[in-house]
């Protein structure tokens, strides 16, 4: 059987109709407090182009990027129609200041050094910023003790306009982890020393842990996406990504023949499988040998052997319809993204922002 072009390909499809049922769901959570996405990754591989002005058409008016880069292509995309207010959480390194300036982003400052990098950059009156204080992730982020310092020297902030301070919780994936308390109170504590600025805690894990968590922003990753708060299947939460890819050959296979790379897999009773046209080069994850699955017919079918860097095995003997041309789903509406995630020893997170490039992104759902 000869394949129409776009046919052979990995596929990735974004339901944009069920991200915008995603972020009604976690704006609810906290209607006091402002909903504000994070885009970064391209969205977590989802195409932040779409995502963003779908997210727009919601009410989404403030964005978390990661990179400059991301922030200038959000921009792009968002076009002047849409201003969103957009902050990358890289802050300002040393010579960032003027891209940043140029495609009108607001640096989340993680340090004196990128307070001072911002500060001098501010020619024409006070530059917005939010301030990242660190409450025991110990990543980026001011220590409580030099942002408190920060605000009470006098003239240190004095050409910045600090909007915002954000910290993020080391655990906010764990339900009720005692160290999440410890953070809220520790962050509450800190940011009394700005009181003109907005207050943001928690995202997908966090907004789930309870209104005190919700302070005045959320910013919502993974459970925009289909994952779930607390890294497994949660039904408030709607699939959004289904990655699939075509059956390219159906092999018989014998008892004694081996499969893959390695030979790791030995066929022990006469099988039937379907070499599916992906790999880790598309984003699945080597990983997921030989724990993985995919869904055809109704079914798991059970990967055998290694996953290839185009290509993978997977047995479907018990599905007799099985054939070239048909789609294997590898995560999705039958195959939730967390159980998938799990099957290769790893997160929803890692899995979605994996997909290549070479994948093709088809958005449905109205925009």
């Amino acid at each position: 059987m000869t394949l129409h072009e776009d046919a052979a390909e990995p596929r990735l499809t974004i339901d944009l109709d069920a991200l915008a049922a995603n972020y009604r769901r976690l704006r609810d959570l906290a209607p006091a407090a402002a909903c504000a996405p994070v885009l970064k990754a391209d969205a977590y591989g989802t195409g932040a182009g779409p995502v963003g002005r779908r997210l727009w058409a919601e009410g989404a008016r403030t964005f978390y990027i990661a990179r400059a880069a991301e922030g200038e292509a959000l921009r792009a995309a968002l076009g002047p129609e849409r201003p969103a207010r957009i902050y990358v959480l890289d802050g300002c390194p040393a010579g960032a200041a003027d891209r940043l300036l140029a495609a009108d982003l607001i640096p989340v400052l993680n340090g004196l050094d990128q307070v001072e990098h911002w500060s001098a950059a501010a020619h024409h009156g006070r530059a917005k910023a939010a301030l990242h204080i660190d409450t025991g992730l110990n990543r980026l982020g001011l220590r409580p003790e030099e942002a408190t310092a920060l605000a009470e020297a006098p003239g240190r902030l004095s050409r910045l306009d600090i909007d915002l301070v954000v910290s993020h919780l080391a655990c906010g994936n764990v339900e009720n982890h005692p160290m999440n308390a410890t953070q809220l109170a520790a962050f509450v504590e800190v940011s009394r020393a700005f009181p003109e600025a907005e207050k943001s805690l928690a995202s997908s894990g966090g907004a789930f842990q309870g209104e005190d968590y919700a302070l005045d922003m959320i910013r919502p990753g993974i459970s925009l996406y289909g994952g779930g708060p607390f890294d497994r299947p949660d039904p408030r939460i709607a699939p959004v990504a289904t990655l699939d890819a075509p059956i390219l050959q159906i092999r018989a296979l014998r008892p004694g023949e081996t499969v893959g790379y390695g030979a790791t897999y030995t066929v022990e009773r006469p099988l039937r499988a379907a070499i599916i046209g992906i790999g880790y080069a598309d984003g699945v994850l080597r990983s997921a040998s030989p724990q993985g699955y995919g869904w055809l017919g109704g079914r798991r079918c059970g990967i055998l052997g290694r996953v290839s860097m185009d290509l993978i095995a997977m047995d479907v003997s018990e599905i007799d319809s099985a054939a070239p041309g048909q789609r294997v789903e590898l995560f999705g509406q039958n195959l939730p993204v967390d159980e998938v995630a799990a099957a290769a020893g790893t997160t929803s997170y890692e899995l979605l922002s994996r997909i290549s490039p070479r994948v093709r992104r088809v958005h449905v759902g109205g925009q």
